[in-house]
């Protein structure tokens, strides 16, 4: 049975990797980050010992209503006090939740390693209710300083990254909770305020990508969004030089808190 669970896994986790809503992904959007196969084999895991727990409960049930079924008059015959059974029901759950511990701390571990010299750092700071983004490109010839960028409710922050190079992200509140989450990247991780966090990945897939916080923080929490560009070096260097040009250099820390804050469209609520 273990062998044929396993034989499912490879083959789902072997299925094409595109489009919305495949069943190789199980609902898991699309990936776009060298730790996303890690999470996506625990998640098709997880789901193929779901389906064999559940088909061997529901096996159970009905060899039970089958076999132990009345066929005549009167009380049919009493088993209790089955002590193979009830140590059997007893460990099993232990064996399971055992299997799953140890994969999801490996997982863990594989998502959370850090890089022991990544090509890029980008501080980012939350604060209620938007984003900024600091480029740590003081070490880039190219770049040769600190740039930033930040957005508004209604015009959510841009956040730039490299396509096949690897970044760490140091993430800062300077209020309450919040938490950084791209879905793409399978990986999400709260921002506490008086406590660095910080998360490595290498993107690996271009394109725009929703980011948002996953932290209820406040009246505008939804609106709290952010977008992701996974762009060739070229287009990443020059995309700080145009912050340059608007004088956007050194780090940006703190955001200046919405008087009035407009009413956004019910349909721009969320990615």
């Amino acid at each position: 049975m273990l062998a044929g669970l396993g034989v499912g896994a490879l083959a789902l986790a072997g299925c094409a990797d595109t489009g919305p809503g495949l069943p190789s992904r199980l609902g898991l959007p699309p990936a776009a980050s060298d730790r996303t196969p890690y999470t996506h084999h625990l998640w098709i895991g997880a789901w193929i010992a779901a389906f064999g727990v559940g088909a061997a409960v529901w096996g159970m049930i009905v060899w039970c209503v089958v076999r132990y079924r009345r066929r005549k008059p009167g009380i049919p015959r009493q088993n209790r006090y089955n002590l193979p059974i009830e140590i059997f029901y007893t460990v099993t759950p232990f064996i399971l939740i055992g299997v799953l511990f140890y994969f999801t701390v490996l997982t863990q571990d594989k998502v959370q390693a850090k890089v022991a010299h990544p090509d890029h750092t980008i501080t980012v700071v939350a604060q209620k209710w938007n984003w900024s983004f600091n480029y740590q490109e003081q070490n880039n010839p190219d770049i040769g300083q600190a740039v930033w960028e930040s957005g508004t409710i209604e015009h959510p922050a841009d956040l730039y990254l490299p396509v096949g190079q690897s970044v760490r992200f140091n993430l800062r509140s300077v209020d309450v909770i919040h938490s950084f989450w791209v879905p793409a990247f399978y990986e999400k991780l709260d921002v506490v305020p008086g406590r660095d966090n910080s998360l490595d990945l290498t993107p690996t897939k271009e394109g725009v990508f929703a980011g948002k916080c996953a932290e209820l923080c406040g009246t505008y929490h939804s609106a709290m969004l952010f977008n992701v560009h996974i762009v060739s070096q070229s287009e990443y260097e020059a995309h700080l030089k145009s912050l340059i040009a608007k004088g956007q250099t050194g780090q940006l820390q703190t955001l200046q808190n919405p008087v009035a804050v407009p009413q956004r469209p019910a349909g721009q609520e969320g990615h």
